[in-house]
């Protein structure tokens, strides 16, 4: 555990440097479903990404001063509680395990915070994500500052935490990276099963149950997101998560579903012919959007932006669509307007990391981001064609998307989901070997 140790220390590094304050970080709260039934617990990403402990009802207190204190509170061990839900560590053992210098029972947090609160110049945690912790932290500031005297004082600015961790979580370590890899190793292996077992006739929900299969069966604890299995018109919705439609001969079926593997998510998208063979015109669309992926993957390096993948990407996109007859112009000019968002709405890539969606913001004082090594991201072109009478109707209901999770090296990139394969010819070898 000492790599979340060193995270804390690399906080209180960047906590001392704005001038120190004490930081309180809760984990995400258990969610009721219904009727007593719950959620499957996650813990809050930068929760985690700080300690590593998944129990739910825990609060992280980092004090950034001459003497950093590294505190966490948790739920006190209760046999009779864990003959019901599982294993506890309890305040001892989580100190031990997950290196801290002290830890408590979680229901003295609201007793202990304000003397925490004593003396420190700023309080550093979240706000206006959760009311209810909102009142809380506000209520422990109000109390630090009605019990102060003369040598005390309670903290004089409030600040956002996640400022300072997005830009940690950006660029991911060792750990994060190898945990990273066997993800999309995972969800490329899943792909292919999904690919195998694709035929007409089957439903949507039954690819599903095969990428859900193959994800758990492999370690994984969760799907990163809920997965799209979009068939036909389906898949020109791009958010489509109902999964229920029977699939017919002579479609594409698009698939965007990732597994999250110890807390890290991968993202990978594949679109594929539902009986094997790609027809004409999801040919020539399915090669424009490859062709847009690689230009996309050629812009992933250290010295460029991360808005390059998505202008290279929309360049040959918006030629494409000229030349295939969907759009009539000069490209340029289709570009500056915007006219290629008729059939591609989406940008091309996201940070990828402990959430789908990961931290770090896109720009700095206005200006796009330069890639860095380690950063990871999604790059994931697309078009769709929905019917209008202004489209040859060959080209009608076809929606392909082709996902990549990307790694920047000092050289380039890294593609980390090349097990599931996307070239024309390897997507119809592997479906020759369709299950029964």
């Amino acid at each position: 555990m000492d790599i979340f140790r060193a995270r804390r220390d690399r906080l209180i590094d960047a906590m001392m440097a704005a001038g120190g304050g004490i930081a309180v970080i809760p984990t995400a709260p258990e969610r009721e479903r219904n009727g007593g039934n719950f959620f499957p617990y996650r813990a809050d990403s930068q929760f985690f990404y700080l300690c590593g402990f998944c129990e739910p009802q825990a609060v992280l207190v980092i004090q950034a001063d001459e003497s950093p204190r590294q505190i966490l509170f948790c739920r006190a061990k209760n046999e009779a509680q864990e003959i019901w839900t599982g294993h506890r560590h309890g305040p001892n053992a989580a100190a031990e395990r997950f290196c801290f210098d002290a830890a408590y029972p979680i229901e003295e947090l609201d007793k202990k915070l304000p003397g925490l609160l004593a003396n420190q110049p700023a309080l550093w945690t979240s706000l206006a994500a959760d009311s209810e912790w909102d009142r809380r932290v506000l209520g422990a500031i109000r109390e630090a500052r009605s019990t102060a005297r003369a040598e005390n004082a309670a903290p004089s600015a409030v600040r956002e935490i996640s400022a300072v961790l997005d830009e940690m979580r950006l660029i991911k370590d060792e750990s994060e990276l190898a945990t990273m890899c066997r993800a999309a190793e995972i969800t490329a292996a899943a792909h292919c099963r999904a690919m195998r077992a694709t035929r007409p006739n089957r439903f949507e929900y039954e690819i599903e149950a095969e990428l859900l299969h193959a994800f758990r069966a492999a370690g994984s604890q969760f799907p990163a997101y809920p997965s799209i299995v979009a068939s036909g018109p389906n898949a020109c919705v791009l958010h489509y998560v109902d999964n229920d439609r029977q699939m017919l001969n002579g479609e594409l079926l698009l698939i965007d579903a990732g597994c999250e593997l110890d807390g890290y998510a991968a993202d990978i998208t594949r679109t594929f012919p539902v009986n094997g063979r790609f027809s004409g015109p999801q040919r020539d669309l399915y090669q424009l959007v490859l062709t847009a992926n690689l230009a996309a993957q050629s812009k992933v390096r250290p010295g460029n932006d991360c808005n390059a993948p998505h202008e290279a990407a929309v360049a040959v996109l918006t030629q494409g669509f000229i030349d295939l007859g969907l759009l009539k112009g000069a490209t340029q000019d289709l570009i500056e307007t915007e006219s290629y968002r008729r059939f591609y709405m989406h940008r091309t890539s996201h940070w990828l990391g402990l959430d789908v969606h990961d931290a770090g913001s896109y720009k700095i004082r206005g200006a796009w981001r330069p890639f860095v090594p380690g950063m990871t991201l999604t790059i994931e072109p697309g078009c769709y064609i929905r019917p209008t009478d202004d489209v040859p109707e060959a080209f009608w209901n076809i929606g392909i998307r082709i996902e990549d999770d990307a790694l920047v090296t000092p050289d380039g990139c890294e593609i980390l989901t090349g097990g599931a394969p996307r070239e024309i010819e390897e997507i119809e070898e592997m479906m020759q070997g369709q299950d029964g």
